[in-house]
């Protein structure tokens, strides 16, 4: 099973709050990254989360840039998979980071369908994802959410079916299931929903993985995805924990 860890960077330059500025940042991500690459993950992911509020289209060109300068930072550093998130949804702009910083693969939380957000109603745009890889990076990967966190469908529908549309029709290469929130644990029963309307798709588990929860998802889920339960007492303004780390990576 993967087990990829979250660099919830602080606000980047430009953000409504404020930071420490960028080479702080990135100073503060190749530390987090170090812990995680002694403690034992096997990929990490590097997220604007300190922008909040975030936009519901394009982020600014600078926050692409810097994304992409710390996936290229990290890459060059460290042994470890690399993936690219530019929240709140902008996948093209996650695609163009991911292609000048050398990273494997990118988050889009809505690939495909319609999602009522904290934003506003966010809308897929699988289409130009899938022609924007093509021109510009095609060997990185796409990690999808199925009806993911902080947000919710305008009606009621089939998880199986949405898994399904996402993973064949929307053209993800990997699934992710989440539970209501940041942190928040997730309902592993829609994992099994998922594994058995797609099988042949890879399943992660995005949120709510503790050191307590571990063993169970490593029975059902091909990989994690695992931020905040890493930082000591879980407190995202707090460093990674080493230890926490390690608790992930003897997964059974």
């Amino acid at each position: 099973m993967k087990f990829i860890g979250v660099l919830h960077l602080p606000p980047l330059p430009g953000a409504v709050r404020d930071g420490p500025g960028f080479e702080a940042i990135l100073d503060g991500a190749m530390r987090d990254a170090a812990v995680l690459a002694m403690g034992g993950a096997d990929g990490l992911i590097v997220e604007n989360l300190g922008d909040a509020p975030f936009t519901k289209g394009t982020v600014d060109p600078h926050v692409a840039a810097m994304l992409a300068i710390v996936a290229r930072e990290l890459k060059a550093r460290f042994d470890l998979e690399v993936g690219v998130n530019a929240l709140r949804n902008d996948g093209v702009s996650a695609l163009g980071a991911a292609a000048a910083g050398g990273a494997d693969f990118v988050r889009i939380n809505v690939l495909s369908g319609v999602m009522a957000t904290d934003q506003g109603l966010i809308e897929g745009d699988a289409l130009g994802v899938a022609q924007y890889r093509k021109r510009v990076a095609p060997e990185v990967k796409i990690v999808a959410d199925v009806l993911v966190k902080h947000a919710a469908p305008l009606a009621p529908v089939d998880l199986g079916q949405v898994a399904h549309d996402t993973f064949h029709r929307a053209g993800a290469d990997v699934l992710v299931v989440t539970g209501s929130g940041t942190g928040q644990p997730t309902d592993l029963s829609q994992v099994a929903t998922l594994r058995s309307a797609v099988p042949e798709a890879p399943v992660w588990v995005g949120s709510g993985v503790t050191g307590d929860t571990i063993a169970e998802v490593a029975t059902l889920a091909d990989g994690v995805i695992v931020g905040t339960w890493l930082h000591r007492d879980s407190d995202l303004a707090a460093p990674l924990d080493i230890t926490r780390v390690r608790a992930i990576a003897a997964r059974p």
